[in-house]
């Protein structure tokens, strides 16, 4: 099967994607990892993005979804992939489209703002041995500090709850209106986030599992 899956920030799309890489023995693309990996790597995309990166600018879509392509195009992808985190836009769903690039289902984890901040805002982490907690779900034993080293536990930059709003209005603006781009593909399916992971994870095998 190859799939993509988009949802907002927090919304378990990483966890989901190695759960369904194990299950179904397919490799997991993220963007971040494979430009990393290209670089390392000394591809010629990979010596096209890193000079771009170094000059302090992002990467043009053709340039992604060129390195994509090229990721696709190795052994293991033969049985399927699951791209996580690409594409964000309509723009670079059209070029995924156009570079012949062909995707079985765009699976779409949906939760409501509120409950991503609460997930998001609600996270702690260890700064001495990185250790995560959760308010909520995985409280330490102690106050706020670490069960494994004692150190005070943080909140991340990322975490905080105005990140987090305005990470949600640009998934809003930006990624969002790829429900409507691929539902109009028949291609969209939706999974309901769960407070609980294996409740979202039934959720997503059964959304899935005719294309296995």
């Amino acid at each position: 099967m190859n799939l993509i899956l988009f949802g907002p920030p927090g919304a378990g799309k990483g966890t989901q994607a190695e759960i369904l890489s194990n299950r179904f023995s397919i490799p997991t693309i993220s963007t971040g990892n494979m430009i990393r990996e290209a670089i390392k790597n000394g591809t010629e995309l990979g010596k096209m993005a890193k000079s771009i990166i170094d000059g302090g600018n992002l990467l043009a879509d053709d340039i992604v979804v060129a390195m994509i392509k090229e990721r696709l195009a190795q052994p293991d992808c033969k049985n399927g992939f699951i791209l996580d985190g690409f594409p964000r836009t309509i723009a670079q769903a059209q070029a995924l489209a156009d570079m012949g690039v062909t995707i079985d289902a765009a699976v779409e984890i949906s939760l409501a703002d509120e409950d991503i901040v609460a997930r998001m805002s609600g996270r702690r982490t260890c700064p001495g041995c990185g250790n995560s907690y959760h308010l909520k779900h995985r409280r330490p034993v102690v106050g706020n500090l670490c069960d494994k080293c004692g150190s005070e536990l943080v909140i991340r930059e990322d975490d905080k709850a105005e990140t987090v709003l305005e990470r949600l209005r640009v998934y809003h603006e930006r990624t969002a209106p790829l429900s409507e781009y691929y539902e109009k593909q028949g291609l969209r399916r939706v999974v309901q986030g769960q407070e609980e992971l294996a409740d979202t994870t039934a959720l997503m095998m059964k959304a899935v599992e005719d294309l296995a």
